[in-house]
């Protein structure tokens, strides 16, 4: 039981280290698109997009009109507050997200060590019933 805690451990850490690795480089990237105006001409061509034919039956038009519509509203909504906080704003991201992460992390490890000593206790018990040692 315990290996399998220390693998989902394992596993939920490298997630949570990539989602986190990606949330910096994708909110870097997104903050220089807006500083550079590029962002508002990126969200206006994509709200001119059409909704190939095969996909219609799964998605209404009228719904990806309006989040079209919602999105430029959006990006041109930052472009206008963030152009002058941007050149700021890019210097904290990576130690606001990499915080994040740490006690995201400091909190999967207080978990899994809670879970390590459960299964520790509730195998000794039965590990002295079967070898006939006294309770």
């Amino acid at each position: 039981m315990k290996p399998l805690i220390w693998s989902v451990f394992g596993l939920f850490a490298l997630c949570w280290t990539g989602l986190a690795a990606a949330s910096v480089q994708v909110t870097q990237w997104l903050l220089s698109m807006l500083a550079s105006g590029q962002a508002t001409s990126t969200a206006s061509a994509a709200g001119q997009w059409e909704l190939p034919g095969w996909l219609t039956s799964w998605i209404d038009p009228t719904w990806l009109g309006a989040l079209q519509t919602a999105w430029l509203g959006l990006v041109q909504g930052l472009a206008r507050v963030l152009p002058h906080a941007s050149g700021q704003l890019v210097e904290w991201v990576a130690p606001v997200v990499w915080a994040t992460w740490a006690l995201g992390l400091v909190a999967l490890l207080v978990l899994a060590t809670a879970l390590h000593w459960l299964a520790g206790r509730l195998q000794t018990p039965a590990t002295l019933r079967q070898s006939g040692g006294a309770p």
